[in-house]
């Protein structure tokens, strides 16, 4: 939850002004990450708590969204966090968070969630670098560890961070994480679980093929890495993914006819991205491809309509129009304005026992602004426009007596509400 949003702070740790600069960036954060900054998480100085403390923290956000083609529109209450950390030691600590989304869960209803987003030990190794395990969110992307709603722009995740590299993603794993002594770099590793294959839901990319930490089958593994390097206004972060997708035993897998072991039916996943920001202007751009060589294998087995492939980019640009008068008057209000454009295609190779989905060919461009009277609360207002692909009439099954055409041009007209404590 916390964990990127701390970062920047790895590069001010190679400047001679690095107390000054910390103070001032400690003042406006929450009390779970200045928890976390503390115990060391990503900064990395470790050793500053000499005994216990617990911290109880949270975020959520609520949208209201217009779709303009379909003249419908939907409320909701889109998730609310808690947060509860707890550090036992200067070496030993605890963070977790518990999401109720949409609102409330009814039994037999299909709508709702409540689950861990995170929940791990960490032990610090010494100042620069330390263990996690338990349930995790691998370092991969923007938004995975930065989610808070608070810290991205617009009423909804980026689609590439949501569809390509599903977010929030979480696995029951350990990992390792460091930052050079020398140099302005931090890197991460760690060990998880694997994807189930049988899962995969077509339309979702992966993500749905995500454990969660829910009583998983633990035959597949995978793992993560990623190196991130600060050069003076720049992030640069390069990350990859490497695990298998069949988590049945090898009794199953031998009746279903499909492969089994660790690296079965492998999942290859890799992504970059770039961050800048100075003076109140921000850029983003990411991108992310995964290839699945075995989906004609898992379509076979499980006829999920698994793509071989699909890929997705975005770039951002953002102003705080505030930024001078924040220099000016000490203000801690903001006024961000963003544009954002996104390509993905979920179905950019499709095996031979496929069926191509055009509508899972899409371009977004997204224009909005977020206005935060104190740093910890936003208001949300953006506009979306569409464009995808032919719907392919084969993939209806038992259509409806009356169907609506489908649009490959689309608005959305959102505007949201969104907190962190």
């Amino acid at each position: 939850m916390f964990l990127l949003s701390l970062m920047p702070l790895a590069q001010v740790n190679a400047q001679d002004n690095q107390d000054d600069k910390r103070e001032k960036w400690q003042s406006g954060l929450t009390p779970a990450q200045k928890l976390i900054a503390n115990s060391g998480e990503d900064l990395l100085t470790g050793g500053n708590a000499g005994e216990a403390s617990t911290v109880i923290s949270g975020y959520g956000e609520m949208s209201f969204r217009r779709d303009v083609a379909n003249q419908s529109s939907r409320a909701s209450l889109d998730r609310v966090v808690l947060f509860v950390g707890h550090q036992f030691s200067s070496r030993v600590s605890f963070f977790s968070e518990l999401e109720v989304a949409d609102a409330r869960v009814e039994g037999g209803s299909v709508l709702g969630e409540i689950g861990m987003e995170q929940a791990f030990l960490r032990y610090n190794l010494n100042p620069r670098q330390y263990l996690i395990a338990g349930l995790i969110t691998p370092r991969i992307g923007i938004t995975n560890e930065n989610h808070l709603p608070i810290n991205f722009n617009g009423t909804e995740r980026p689609m590439v961070e949501q569809l390509v590299i599903p977010t929030t993603w979480r696995e029951l794993g350990i990992g390792y994480y460091g930052q050079m002594s020398r140099f302005p770099i931090a890197y991460s590793l760690a060990i998880m679980n694997g994807f189930d294959a049988s899962k995969f839901q077509h339309g979702f990319g992966i993500g749905k093929g995500s454990g969660g930490g829910q009583s998983i089958a633990a035959n597949s593994v995978a793992v993560t890495g990623s190196l991130r390097a600060y050069l003076g206004d720049f992030q640069v972060q390069v990350s990859g993914y490497y695990g298998g997708s069949i988590g049945e035993s090898p009794y199953m897998a031998d009746s279903l006819g499909i492969e089994h072991g660790m690296f079965a039916a492998p999942v290859a996943l890799g992504e970059a991205n770039v961050q800048y920001s100075r003076d109140g202007f921000n850029f983003k751009l990411m991108g992310s491809y995964i290839h699945y060589p075995k989906a004609a294998d898992v379509n076979r087995t499980f006829a999920n309509n698994t793509p071989e492939s699909l890929y997705g980019i975005y770039a951002e640009m953002s102003y705080d129009v505030l930024h001078n008068a924040q220099q000016r008057e000490a203000t801690d209000k903001a006024l961000v304005g963003f544009v954002r454009y996104e390509r993905l295609d979920l179905n950019a190779r499709i095996p031979s026992n496929g069926i191509i989905d055009g509508t899972l060919n899409q371009h977004h461009a997204i224009a909005g602004i977020g206005f935060f009277p104190v740093p910890n609360v936003v208001v949300k207002a953006d506009v979306r426009y569409t464009h995808t692909g032919e719907f392919n009439k084969n993939l209806m099954i038992n259509p409806a007596a009356l169907v609506r055409p489908y649009a490959q041009d689309n608005y959305t007209i959102s505007v949201g509400l969104g907190y962190a404590f």
